[in-house]
């Protein structure tokens, strides 16, 4: 027999066992849509010269630094974001327990710039990164970083960063 009551229906998919990974993705892919269309765009408008400049440095394209990024940060509002100075979920050490008495696990930057320049060094140390070095097919970037571990919802990121960079235009590859 079916509930007839969307609260009880709430608490069977809460009480269900769902990653705490999975969960933070779809929130995050939730709270990306239904951010204003002007916040994303102010976010791309104020890291697209950093992610630029990444690029040139590494030779990841631009539209994968810019797509992920808004993606993991929920274009930059997530709480990561905003008390890691954290964009990529990057996991690491930080002193959030010390300093605000909140456990986390992942890693804190100084500013949003050594995040994103963190994340470049990250997929620099990565087995696929000589093959693509330079290649600005956002699609192998991201099929690659799918199956090197990434994320632990591989299908499920690769589909919402790709949508992200199709959505702002931030690739010439359609």
């Amino acid at each position: 027999m079916e509930s007839a009551n969307p609260y009880n229906d709430a608490c069977q998919i809460r009480k269900s066992r769902v990653s705490g990974a999975f969960r933070c993705l779809l929130l995050g892919s939730f709270l990306l849509f239904l951010q204003p269309a002007q916040a994303q765009t102010s976010y791309i408008k104020r890291y697209k010269p950093l992610a630029d400049s990444l690029s040139e440095v590494y030779g990841v394209p631009a539209s994968v630094i810019l797509g992920v990024a808004i993606i993991e940060s929920g274009a930059g509002t997530s709480r990561n974001a905003k008390l890691l100075n954290n964009h990529f979920g990057i996991v690491g050490k930080n002193n959030l327990l010390r300093t605000k008495g909140i456990r986390s696990r992942y890693k804190q930057y100084p500013t949003a710039a050594a995040s994103y320049a963190g994340f470049c060094q990250l997929l620099s140390r990565k087995r696929f990164y000589a093959k693509l070095k330079g290649n600005n097919d956002y699609k192998v970037w991201l099929e690659a970083m799918s199956k090197s571990g990434y994320s632990e919802s591989p299908a499920e990121w690769k589909k919402r960063v790709g949508a992200a960079i199709r959505k702002h235009k931030l690739s010439d590859t359609p």
